[in-house]
């Protein structure tokens, strides 16, 4: 990902946000529909190795820092899921199959996306029938977090100097992860997990990234 400008990275902002792409001319604003999912992914540095330990660069932090430094910290708050990927081992290599595979996965994800649309349709909600567009005051009532899960979000907002966007963004996160699991109320544990994928300090991590969830 910074292998692009910051200019066309950063014109992706706006779909991020709204779904929707504007294009401006002399006499006339056309917009256009543009609800994605956005994946992307980055090395640690130019070469490719970053990090500490065996194999390194040689350059760094410098060379990470400047390298994940050219993609802007309001692009990365747009990003719903950040999750670092460390290099694959031999010892990974020779690990069994895990338990879930592809399509069990996918089958978790329909039946959480089918909870929510029955949710917002049983509420009449139609602009928000799915957790990633949810927002307002159907967003407050589907999270409804209780006194722990508030405090931990509170928290991370005065610690991690969480934004607006990156609030309502890990609500969401957090909404779902509830919904993987059947569609319970969002507790300590699912918000603690949302904010997980929202670090502190997304230029100097290392991540495989995910928008639009």
């Amino acid at each position: 990902m910074p292998e692009f400008s910051g200019q066309a990275l950063d014109s992706l902002r706006q779909p991020l946000e709204t779904g929707e792409v504007i294009v401006a001319r002399a006499n006339a604003h056309v917009r256009y529909p543009a609800r994605v999912q956005l994946v992307a992914a980055m090395n640690p540095c130019k070469c490719g190795a970053g990090g500490v330990g065996r194999g390194a660069c040689g350059k760094a932090p410098r060379c990470v820092q400047t390298y994940q430094g050219r993609v802007s910290g309001p692009f990365m708050d747009r990003i719903d899921l950040t999750v670092e990927v460390p290099p694959v081992t031999a010892a990974d290599l020779a690990l069994p199959p895990p338990s879930e595979g592809s399509a069990e996965a996918a089958a978790r994800v329909a039946a959480a996306r089918e909870i929510q649309i029955r949710r917002a349709e049983a509420a009449g909600e139609t602009a928000g029938e799915i957790n990633a567009r949810a927002d307002g005051p159907w967003l407050e009532r589907i999270v409804a977090l209780d006194a722990p899960a508030k405090a931990l979000m509170t928290k991370a907002a005065e610690s991690r100097a969480l934004t607006a966007r990156g609030w309502t963004r890990a609500l969401r996160v957090a909404r779902t992860i509830a919904d993987l699991e059947g569609g319970g109320p969002v507790r300590r544990v699912h918000v603690a997990e949302a904010l997980a994928y929202r670090p502190a300090a997304p230029d100097l991590a290392a991540p495989s990234l995910a928008g639009g969830f």
